[in-house]
């Protein structure tokens, strides 16, 4: 019965459009559109009334550090500039953790770079394979000496996957880019650890350029020679 009452054509119900007199309201609103909108609406409507009831409930006389530690732009309290707020020794402790976080990083980018070269150069310099041959008489041995060598002079690359290709030409690609990115870091490294040694206690002074040996891109300070108790 269920079959012949599935095969009967049926009225196909639509939706009740919205008349013509609202069309400039939009879409009818469905039951299950107004459900969302009327939880929105109380759930607003909650939030208004436990901040109000907050409100009222607060002592006035209620002191909390933000009042000192802020102050009021245009009705709206901003919190005070924090200029000083590490010392001299904190801020040489944040940037040593700086200096051991980045020569960690230059680590393991050259242990990286020395595991993808080494794995490249396999690739490159494949070893040839050690094959033993035995002949009767001098006339076999010339005859297998001229057929190995036809086939080690052409060398079947051609028969190389474009898989493999591909995957060679972007570990190249990586490889580079791990280089690029190593020799960053050590510049980074090397500013930071000529900073540090700028804040130490001390004379110095920069040396010119006719007073370098060997000249480089970074400056270079003499510390004065200070006595040793």
């Amino acid at each position: 019965m269920s079959s012949l009452r599935n095969a009967i054509s049926r009225r196909a119900h639509k939706e009740r459009a919205q008349p013509d007199a609202r069309k400039k309201f939009g879409l009818l609103e469905k039951k299950k559109d107004y459900v969302i909108r009327a939880k929105a609406f109380h759930q607003r409507e909650d939030l208004i009334r436990n901040l109000r009831e907050k409100a009222s409930n607060r002592n006035p006389d209620e002191f909390n550090f933000k009042m000192v530690n802020s102050m009021t732009v245009d009705g709206i309290h901003r919190p005070k500039p924090e200029t000083n707020k590490y010392t001299e020794e904190e801020l040489m402790l944040l940037k040593h953790k700086d200096m051991g976080y980045i020569l960690q990083a230059i680590q393991s980018e050259k242990k990286k770079i020395e595991r993808l070269s080494s794995t490249l150069h396999e690739l490159d310099n494949k070893r040839l394979n050690k094959h033993v041959y035995f002949a009767e008489d001098r006339e076999e041995a010339k005859e297998i000496q001229s057929r190995v060598e036809q086939s080690s002079s052409a060398p079947d690359f051609g028969n190389i996957p474009s898989r493999i290709k591909r995957k060679t030409a972007s570990s190249y690609k990586e490889l580079e880019g791990r280089k690029l990115r190593a020799q960053k870091l050590e510049k980074l490294y090397a500013d930071m650890a000529l900073q540090k040694e700028l804040k130490k206690p001390g004379r110095k002074r920069k040396l010119r350029e006719e007073e370098i040996e060997n000249p480089t891109s970074q400056p270079v300070y003499k510390w004065h020679a200070q006595r040793k108790r």
